[in-house]
């Protein structure tokens, strides 16, 4: 056997076994969604919702490996980093650290990451949703 197919034979093991590793992705209990007005809310959970909500939609290509891996990751992080379902156990501070966050990622365009937009283009967001995001942030925690 030439060195090509053992190595595609390894290769293809190794993407095997690497379906069988468990990965956690469910969705805890929602806490309390944000209260927000409709706009914002259809806003929130077009573009934000997969990563910072226990609302997340685990597509069939979120379970392939290696990708699994990404994807859960990014939700988790997501999840630690501003979680919408969880919205309410903020506390004044905490939650004037996000909005802070959420006003520069705003501004710079940051979000949705690049990765995220390639497979789910309807969720980028428009100048005018950013503004009114912007916005709608900047009344909850004025400074």
């Amino acid at each position: 056997m030439s060195r090509v197919k053992i190595a595609f034979l390894v290769f293809a093991g190794i993407l095997i076994i690497m379906q069988l590793i468990p990965l956690n992705q469910t969705n805890p209990p929602v806490v309390q969604n944000v209260a927000a007005p409709v706009l914002i809310s259809e806003i929130l959970k077009t573009s934000c919702y997969d990563c910072h909500s226990n609302e997340t939609i685990w597509p069939w290509y979120s379970r392939i490996a290696p990708g699994s891996f990404l994807i859960t990751r990014d939700v988790k992080m997501g999840r630690q980093h501003l979680n919408f379902s969880e919205f309410s156990d903020l506390d004044s501070f905490d939650s004037t650290d996000i909005a802070d966050d959420l006003i520069e990622v705003l501004e710079a365009g940051d979000m949705p990451v690049i990765q995220y937009l390639l497979l789910h283009p309807s969720a980028s967001l428009r100048d005018s949703e950013s503004q009114a995001l912007l916005q709608w942030v900047e009344t909850l925690y004025p400074e």
